[in-house]
């Protein structure tokens, strides 16, 4: 098998997060036949594709779709979405949403089943909202093809250049297309440039938008680079008038020069209203602004972190009742503010500093006194908290916990962990390390946050071997 040939063959199995398996019977020198396995991102099982192989070294294999030959039986409805397929947002829709979290499930079970007994394994709650569930989308300027017209969208399904202009999103509330639409239409009409990714040239990069499901509120940001002068001021305007079922309460102007494609602010203006918004959860109140992390489905979010709360409720016998918890990877410290009212002291580190500074004030605002909220590296900042935790809650980023913090984490030799994971794969990788330390794990559970999607989150406690 070499670069750039091409092959047709059926998904057998597909392993997470997206990768179709299929098997290529190839016909070697000495006329012996060989079973090849090749990878073929974003195949569905049981569909027959047409591909070619873009990636081939040391007897690994990866393929690039060119063409869905047969459906697979699993693909039962048609597209919810005109953009699907063509954007890289969704994998699923073609699956009914039963399909996608048993699809999920099994994937999950398989790699645990690697490292631990699947007797523990509880199985996958689905989300309360299979559509328009999202309350934060990230939108990028540039064009669908080479030279065309200005497009404002999601990346097109393996490129790093091409945009599709999603303004028919179903994941997300129709609000959001139409302030899409808005911002499109506004800026076309200027004949305002787009950052080109390659020459750093060009002036609009991003659209961040931001909805409460609970609040309806809405945080509107525009990112462009400071290479010319644009008038963004004229948008706020025309999107005040649009018909929405939300409130828009901020329009915000965000300059970033990085050379990076990456969504930062070296300067933010405020054209209207404020820099945040609130949303509610468990019935506690969060303030959020454009760059705070916050769970992206807030409705599933309760369920994941109602979860949790069973999760540690369950491992003893008042749990944390006038305890010390440690909540690692706090974010703006919902977790956190979810157990203050029962423990005796709650002590959530962040590396990124805009979301401590959310979470303290989210502790004011719901009244919370026993909530300390640290800035910095979990790795660092542990070697410095004077407190010893009797129970550590965590939430790390998609490549799981950093090896050394990890050891630092095992060595407080607390009695329960409970481990939130965005990422089953480093999930499994550190549940290894963990249980080489004298820890094992107790239970195991799925939340799908993320319908049509390849993504779920899981959730594990783990209990130290006396």
């Amino acid at each position: 098998m070499k670069k750039g040939q091409i092959y047709e063959g059926i998904v057998t199995d597909v392993e997470f997060p997206n990768k179709g398996i299929i098997q290529v019977e190839e016909t070697l020198a000495d006329g012996k036949k060989k079973q090849q396995r090749v990878i073929v991102k974003n195949g569905i099982s049981g569909q027959k594709l047409r591909f070619s192989i873009n990636k081939a070294r040391k007897g690994k294999f990866e393929g690039r779709i060119l063409e869905c030959l047969e459906k697979s039986s699993l693909e039962t409805r048609d597209n919810v979405c005109k953009c699907f397929g063509a954007c890289g947002g969704c994998s699923y829709q073609t699956l009914s949403y039963q399909t996608q979290l048993e699809l999920k499930e099994k994937q999950v079970k398989k790699l645990l089943g690697k490292v631990c007994d699947l007797s523990v394994f509880e199985g996958i709650v689905g989300s309360p909202s299979e559509w328009n569930y999202r309350n934060k989308m990230e939108f990028t300027f540039g064009d669908e093809y080479k030279d065309g017209p200005l497009a404002l969208g999601m990346h097109k399904k393996g490129s790093f250049h091409d945009i599709v202009t999603t303004d028919c999103c179903q994941i997300v509330h129709e609000d959001y297309n139409k302030i899409l639409r808005c911002i499109l239409d506004y800026f076309s009409k200027l004949g305002t440039t787009f950052y080109h990714r390659m020459s750093h040239e060009g002036v609009l990069r991003h659209v961040l938008v931001r909805r409460a499901v609970k609040t309806g509120e809405l945080l509107v940001s525009v990112v462009t680079t400071t290479q010319e002068l644009v008038d963004v001021e004229g948008l706020v305007q025309p999107l005040l008038n649009l018909s929405l079922e939300g409130k828009i309460v901020g329009i915000l102007h965000i300059k970033n020069d990085s050379l990076a494609d990456i969504v930062q602010s070296d300067e933010t203006r405020v054209l209207y209203g404020q820099e945040y918004f609130f949303e509610e959860l468990l019935g506690l109140k969060f303030k959020i602004s454009t760059f705070s992390f916050f769970q992206t489905n807030s409705l599933g979010a309760e369920v994941l972190y109602e979860t949790a709360r069973e999760f540690i409720e369950s491992s003893s016998k008042n749990a944390i009742d006038g305890k010390v918890v440690f909540d690692l990877y706090s974010g703006t410290g919902t977790i956190a503010q979810m157990l203050a009212p029962v423990a005796k002291k709650v002590i959530g580190v962040e590396i990124v500093e805009e979301a401590v500074n959310a979470a303290k004030e989210n502790a004011r605002l719901n009244g919370l006194t026993n909530c300390e909220f640290i800035a910095g590296d979990v790795l660092k900042v542990m070697d410095n908290i004077k407190e010893k935790p009797d129970m550590i809650v965590l939430d790390p980023p998609r490549d799981g916990i950093h090896p050394k913090a990890l050891r630092k984490i095992v060595d407080y030799g607390v009695e329960q962990l409970v481990y939130i994971s965005c990422k089953p794969t480093s999930l499994v990788r550190d549940l290894e390390v963990f249980q080489e330390c004298g820890y094992e794990v107790k239970r195991v559970k799925c939340v799908d946050m993320f319908p049509h999607t390849v993504h779920v989150e899981t959730i594990c406690l783990l209990s130290r071997i006396k």
